[in-house]
């Protein structure tokens, strides 16, 4: 096949419901994430289903990209499920990147993949790797120039590929003994389209997983089409739906039209949030389900920490202890969905949170009683730094009772002092004098102590240092931040080789853009 026409997506979207629907029930069977309420096959097969209805409804289709436009169409007015919401999306950016092409030659077929990718990815809150998204993507990336058939094929076998990885990136999927079920539906998808272009039978690259036990009810899955919502309002409709559930989408049509989801429990105010942008209608709910507790070795499966921090830097730090962990924006909260989703990926069923702030400790606490967690023991241990979040990892024994282990992460946060040297940004009156604009200005457990020039940071950091060393201290660590000057370190190091040889010194690149430097003294 030199080019993708319209009869072409006629038999692809055939052959993508004849394969739902002979893997339907397998894959409803390894559906754990987000919630095991095994449906993920059938709402595919549902939504390609109405989507392969929409082109055999019409009765002269000229060419590929109207073809395409028609199941995307017919895609999203029907799509059910998280699953259902991304295929949907999926066949949007095909239709998009193909315009009104009559066929499309392999790089046009690449290059719809890639539009399929960033749209998808596009209308989910929050994506998470290990699922659906990841196997598209790993698609996109792979694809590039060749005859159709070479680009199709390489599709399927990436998605076949990233497929099998899934359980490497998702907790819930390791411990369930899974791949994704979603990512498992769209690779079928994938290996229909490559039967189709090549002429051959399916690949059938993945084999399904053995399902875990059955599940429990839990929560809700609402769903809904919402019309006359504009697209500078969607984002605030994601924040809102976020700050209710998790597994959020809203997904457009690309004529005004958008495919809602959230699972959540309360049903009302999911609905109300559509009708502050809009008119929901075609509203289903249904109730989800969650796998009962898994019985795994005490030290991994049962318990997890977390972390929550503000910026990349400090997250790479914190991840290379092996702890899941999220990173925030500088002067930003994290949203419900984000927290709730870093704590049920672990698929742990007792989770200790260690925030690295203030704020993001009361973000933690707000989340911490959400219903969606309702079947997990979530421990929140404050921490005002960065540096508390460090001292209660280095204490945290996996092998300990989870009882003792937080107490004992919470006692070791508590007990670290924290030091803080930031760059004033505006003027402003302080307990210990005026500091101005540029001025180097020193905390100790929050409370100014001290204000130096603009750019003698080592005399503020030295001085920070030997307030809190006055009552005693074995550790100091030092995270420095984007604007700390080159060879701080050192300088801190002769400091205390000098001052205090007794104390053991660490120092790490955090990389933060709202202070210079973070200290901990233990």
């Amino acid at each position: 096949m030199r080019a993708l026409d319209a009869d072409a997506v006629r038999a692809w979207a055939a052959a993508c419901v004849h394969s739902l629907s002979a893997l339907r029930s397998d894959i409803d069977g390894i559906n754990v994430y987000p919630v095991a309420d095994s449906d993920t096959g059938s709402n595919l097969l549902h939504t390609l289903s109405a989507a392969q209805a929409e082109l055999a409804a019409a009765e002269r289709v000229s060419g590929a990209g109207e073809a395409l436009g028609l199941l995307a169409r017919g895609a999203v007015a029907a799509a059910r499920g998280n699953s259902g919401v991304i295929i949907s999306q999926v066949l949007r950016g095909l239709a998009e990147s193909a315009g009104e092409a009559t066929g499309l030659d392999g790089p046009a077929l690449a290059s719809a993949l890639k539009r399929a990718d960033g749209l998808a990815t596009d209308a989910v809150a929050r994506p998470v790797a290990g699922t659906m998204l990841s196997v598209l993507h790993a698609v996109a990336t792979a694809v590039g120039e060749g005859t159709p058939a070479e680009v199709a094929t390489e599709a399927a076998k990436a998605a076949a590929d990233a497929l099998e990885e899934t359980p490497h990136q998702l907790a819930a999927l390791a411990v369930a003994g899974v791949v994704d079920a979603g990512g498992r539906g769209l690779v079928a998808v994938l290996d229909a389209l490559a039967g189709v272009v090549t002429g051959e039978r399916e690949p059938e690259h993945a084999l399904a997983v053995s399902p875990p036990g059955p599940p429990a009810p839990r929560a809700w899955e609402v769903m809904y089409l919402l019309s006359g919502a504009e697209d500078a309002a969607l984002p605030a409709l994601r924040r809102a739906l976020s700050a209710l559930g998790d597994s959020v989408t809203v997904a457009g049509d690309g004529a005004g039209n958008h495919a809602v989801h959230v699972h959540c429990a309360d049903i009302g105010a999911a609905i109300e949030a559509g009708l502050a942008h809009g008119r929901p209608h075609r509203v289903r709910v249904e109730p989800l389900m969650t796998p009962p507790p898994v019985e795994t070795a005490a030290a991994r499966g049962d318990r997890a920490v977390v972390a929550v921090v503000h910026g990349d830097g400090l997250a790479g730090l914190i991840g290379e202890e092996g702890v899941p962990v999220l990173a925030v924006a500088a002067d930003a909260e994290p949203s419900a969905e984000e927290l709730l989703g870093l704590v049920t990926e672990t698929a742990a069923s007792h989770v200790t949170v260690l925030p690295g702030g203030v704020d993001l400790t009361a973000a933690a606490e707000r989340v911490a009683g959400h219903v969606m967690l309702e079947d997990r023991d979530v421990v929140v241990v404050p921490c005002a730094s960065p540096v508390q979040v460090l001292a209660a990892l280095a204490v945290h024994d996996a092998d300990r009772r989870a009882g003792s282990d937080v107490v004992a992460m919470a006692e070791a946060a508590a007990a670290t002092r924290r030091g803080d040297i930031v760059v004033a940004s505006q003027d402003s009156i302080t307990w210990v004098g005026r500091a101005r604009a540029g001025d180097v200005v020193g905390f100790v457990d929050g409370e100014v102590v001290l204000i130096e020039p603009a750019r003698d940071v080592e005399r503020a950091a030295t001085a920070v240092l030997e307030r809190m060393l006055a009552v005693g201290g074995e550790l100091v660590t030092v995270l420095t931040g984007a604007g700390a000057p080159d060879g701080i370190e050192d300088a801190i190091a002769a400091h205390l080789r000098a001052a205090h040889p007794e104390v053991e010194l660490v120092c790490y690149s955090g990389g933060q853009t709202d202070a210079l430097l973070l200290m901990g003294v233990e």
